[in-house]
């Protein structure tokens, strides 16, 4: 087999012969080119394939080159399951089966992603010590009967839990693992899943987890064996989640999570509990107990005097930008509980019991250091801040209290991508459907990411979208700041909904606007077609399956929907983008963010929060046409796109020769 793209994908190749209906997409073959350019020289390059283009095919055919017939190994990386299970459901294998030789592909997953069968049998010979309530023991016999038939022991085909927490105690997990000591060592889910990526030669994975590895990498450690190429699909989230994965969060709720696991003194349970008849072993655990129930006074304390520093001295956004505001009076009580831990584990006869009391102590240790890290602000190029200060719905609907935490992320990723990433001697491709703000304009993400100076291409959608769509703008809607928007808003919606007859996403950018129109809305588009109100009636896997079940369904949603969703066919014909996709400003690493460009002397509204309001704005769009048989409109309820001068911008972004029609007065020039 030849690798040069036009010989595989031609309208004489072997993809050819083996799909019905296949025709050549020249943008395709170009795309493959670029990308095996890129990888042989060993380079960098930013490449937008429009919606259709199928650069899956355009990158993986390159990649199973450099491995098939260089011998080296390519990383791919997504940001959506979706696209995952895509690639290695469908298009690894039918490309891998045109191969000349043998290319060993592997979908990677982070090692708490697997079920230890050593671990679930220790939680349920114990469960009546270790569970205090039945949803929980009957959680734990599920993952129990799920054990019994799943292939790969991962949370992919695990049932949905009554009690999600209930998987802690099922987990693989490092600090507990006894290697080849372990009695399942060799029928391991995980052991099996790291000697197939040890041996793989493409390796496919998340973006989460590339970057929780380059953050190890950074201190000299790592999960994923030595690479030669790493490409990137879905590459506009890129500087989101390496930005999360360079920083830190703790949370009260999680605190308690963990010491709940050790001990619940009201109800006598947790793995405490369990050791309590150890031989010679008493007095130890009662010290451990004891400690945890100081650390657990000095959690709620700790967190309760952040919320009083933060009501009386704290920003808005909670965001702080001095160190040490209050005491850390947790951190000496998390330690004493780690040594605690290591004299109990002194003294543990079972070998699974010195491991998991071992993994208790390293994450308590753990847990505390991140907070005195957090409080010191010792992580240089973050930005700080408390959140969850505000009152939480719990079971049921009840009014709770906040449940702060405290988080830091990474303000610019571009100098530490740039030295431990790009300059890594490992080619880097970066795709997407959406990565330019303009023709040919890839100075943001290039800037963003620190890449200045990789190639850059900027190939188009082979869908027709001058007949297949039609774009709605209205100039008479009020502001989002108006006291009248939301009355105007729910009558446009009920209004583009009923023209439709559903078949709608009803894209917003934040869950307060999501409900105060489900609320005022809600009983006229029922009569349309199921609504699906995404933070109430479920997961957004959940709401995408019941879209799909009933041509008349009308989805409200947020972040998850603008992006990574894909319904095909008349099922969805009309996307309404209620307000532009920007960001709220004085999120703290939005605000970060700007004061950085400031002091370089530029102007962050249109440097920063345009071109990704642009970005996000044009994901939004491309949800509509999926293939080249879809139709329908998108509807724009935001008057700013054509009474405000960055309004072009937007427009611009949408596909050429798309009719842009408004609903009060026609759109001059477009």
């Amino acid at each position: 087999m030849s690798f040069d793209p036009i010989c595989v994908l031609g309208d004489e190749g072997p993809v050819s012969s083996r799909l019905d209906g296949w025709e050549m997409r020249p943008t395709q073959v170009e795309m493959a080119r670029s990308v095996r350019r890129n990888m042989a020289s060993r380079g960098k390059l930013l490449i937008e394939a429009g919606t259709g283009l199928g650069k899956s095919f355009a990158y993986l055919i390159p990649a199973m080159e450099r491995v098939v017939t260089h011998g080296e190994r390519v990383i791919i990386a997504t940001n959506t399951i979706a696209l995952q299970e895509q690639l290695m459901g469908r298009d690894v294998p039918f490309l891998g089966s045109l191969l000349p030789g043998p290319c060993r592909a592997v979908l990677v997953k982070g090692r708490g992603n697997y079920l230890s069968k050593r671990r679930l049998s220790l939680a349920l010979s114990r469960e009546q010590r270790l569970f205090s309530d039945a949803a929980s023991r009957r959680s734990l016999h599920e993952i129990d009967a799920w054990a019994e038939e799943t292939r790969d022991g991962t949370l992919a085909t695990l049932p949905v839990l009554q009690r999600q927490a209930t998987w802690d105690h099922a987990q693989s997990d490092s600090g507990n693992c006894l290697g080849r000591k372990c009695p399942t060592y060799d029928s391991c889910f995980y052991q099996e899943a790291r000697r197939a990526m040890e041996q793989g030669d493409l390796l496919v994975c998340n973006h989460a987890m590339f970057f929780s590895d380059l953050a190890l990498r950074i201190t000299g450690n790592s999960v994923l064996p030595r690479y030669d190429h790493v490409i990137f699909d879905e590459a506009h989230a890129i500087e989101d989640v390496a930005a999360n994965h360079f920083g830190l969060r703790v949370t009260e709720r999680g605190l308690e999570h963990l010491l709940g696991l050790l001990w619940q003194p009201r109800k006598r349970k947790g793995f405490l509990a369990a050791l309590e008849d150890t031989p010679g072993a008493g007095s130890f655990v009662a010290a451990c107990r004891e400690q945890v129930v100081h650390a657990a006074s000095a959690t709620s304390d700790f967190f309760s005097s952040l919320l009083e520093w933060h009501r009386a001295h704290g920003q808005s956004n909670g965001r702080i930008v001095t160190p040490s505001i209050i005491q850390n009076t947790l951190t000496g009580q998390f330690r004493e509980l780690e040594k605690s831990l290591l004299l109990l584990q002194s003294q543990l006869p079972d070998e699974a019991d010195v491991a998991e009391c071992a993994r208790y102590a390293e994450r308590v240790r753990a847990e505390g250091e991140d907070v005195r890290r957090l409080l010191m602000q010792e992580i240089p190029g973050a930005v700080y801040w408390i959140d969850g200060t505000d009152p939480v719905k719990g079971r049921g609907g009840r009014q709770q209290g906040p449940r702060p935490g405290l988080r830091c992320m990474m303000v610019e990723v571009a100098s530490v991508l740039r030295e431990h990433l790009f300059d890594s001697g490992a080619s880097v491709t970066m795709t997407s459907a959406t990565l330019a703000t303009g023709e040919g304009d890839f100075s943001h993400v290039s800037e963003r990411l620190g890449c200045e100076g990789a190639d850059a291409e900027q190939l188009a959608s082979p869908f027709h979208y001058a007949d297949q769509m039609r774009l709605l703008v209205d100039r008479s809607m009020p502001l989002p700041s108006s006291p009248d928007h939301l009355e105007a808003l729910v009558s446009r919606i009920t209004s583009l909904v009923e023209q439709t007859r559903g078949g709608a996403f009803i894209l917003f950018t934040s869950f307060r606007m999501i409900h105060a129109v489900a609320d005022k809305a809600g009983p006229g588009l029922g009569s349309i077609g199921p609504v699906l109100v995404q933070g109430r009636d479920g997961t957004p896997g959940q709401l995408m399956e019941r879209f799909r079940d009933d041509d008349h369904s009308i989805l409200l949603g947020t972040t998850s929907f603008w992006q990574g969703v894909d319904v095909r066919g008349h099922q969805l014909r009309n996307v309404i983008i209620t307000r532009l996709p920007f960001e709220v400003p004085d999120l703290p690493i939005v605000e970060a963010r700007s004061e950085r460009i400031i002091d370089r002397g530029g102007h962050p509204f249109m440097e920063f929060q345009v071109p990704r309001a642009v970005i996000r704005f044009r994901q939004g769009i491309g949800r509509l046409i999926r293939s080249s048989m879809d139709e329908g409109i998108v509807a724009v309820l935001d008057p700013r796109i054509v009474t405000k001068g960055y309004g072009r911008l937007f427009l611009a972004s949408v596909p050429e020769g798309v009719p842009v029609e408004d609903l009060g007065e026609p759109v001059n020039g477009c």
